[in-house]
């Protein structure tokens, strides 16, 4: 064998190996944040067409809760420029996986299977499931006066599973479309529906329907930011930024600013008794 042929050989292959385990390495290390801070800039998603939440204001830029609270969280990250990406609810998922963009801050909630393909930040919004009722109605004040109600809920959400689930003792009717659902209601063909604070306050307010709450809360919703699986150092930072934000009063200023005064997110929370 030739000896410095193979010294030569010997030499290179340790320095390859060495080569491919410092790539490796890097490839694997977390630099979810830094890389972020580094650049500056985040780019986040959200479906800008759900006031208060998040849309376009007369200034034609985005804006809502969401909005806000993405600002204020990388503000608290040092990175101080958010660019807004608009894009369907069920896009957001697959899109994060794909780097689309690098967060989702849009309020969604954590469910085992998209926690098994993405991760959660802890909650900053809730949800509040209500019960509406026609303007009219005085029988119905909670969930115990819905028993032998006809109770509404569209076709294949949260809602109707909800209501299966809890009120065995009602006639659960299903609807393809929100509209004729809410328009049952005001026209006295349901007793009830089981819907979400803000879908319901839209259709009593653009719709002009004749429609109200009654009694409190039944259930809540807990959104939260999203990014890709495995980006613990920015979800960690993430968290730090949102408990900052519910201890000095940021996410109760700027939930009464865009979701109104009796909207209290800190306090639907600490009910919730979340445990992520």
């Amino acid at each position: 064998m030739n000896t410095p042929m193979f010294k030569r050989y010997f030499q290179g292959l340790v320095c390859g190996l060495a080569l491919i385990s410092c790539s490796w390495v890097h490839a694997t290390e977390d630099d979810s944040l830094s890389r972020l801070v580094k650049s500056g800039t985040v780019r986040v998603a959200n479906t800008q067409t759900s006031p208060p939440l998040s849309f376009i204001n007369a200034d034609n830029k985005p804006d809502g809760y969401d909005i806000a609270v993405a600002r204020e969280i990388f503000k608290r990250l040092g990175v101080p420029n958010v660019e807004f990406v608009a894009d369907k609810f069920s896009s957001f998922v697959q899109s994060i996986q794909t780097r689309k963009y690098d967060v989702v801050i849009n309020g969604m909630t954590k469910t085992p299977d998209r926690a098994a393909v993405v991760d959660f930040t802890s909650p900053y919004g809730v949800e509040e499931f209500r019960i509406w009722v026609n303007a009219k109605n005085v029988d119905i004040q909670d969930v115990a006066s819905l028993k032998g109600k006809k109770v509404g809920a569209s076709l294949g959400t949260s809602n109707e599973l909800w209501e299966r689930q809890n009120l065995k003792e009602s006639e659960i009717l299903t609807y393809d479309a929100g509209g004729l659902l809410y328009n049952d209601l005001a026209l006295g063909r349901l007793d009830a529906i089981i819907e979400s604070y803000f879908a319901g306050k839209k259709m009593q307010e653009v719709n002009r329907l004749p429609i109200k709450l009654a009694g409190e809360p039944v259930a809540y919703s807990l959104g939260a930011a999203v990014v890709p699986k495995g980006a613990d150092a920015l979800r960690l930072a993430m968290n730090e930024a949102i408990a900052g934000m519910i201890a000095d009063g940021t996410i109760a200023r700027l939930a009464k600013q865009y979701l109104g005064d009796d909207y209290d997110v800190v306090g639907d929370l600490a009910r919730s008794e979340y445990k992520w």
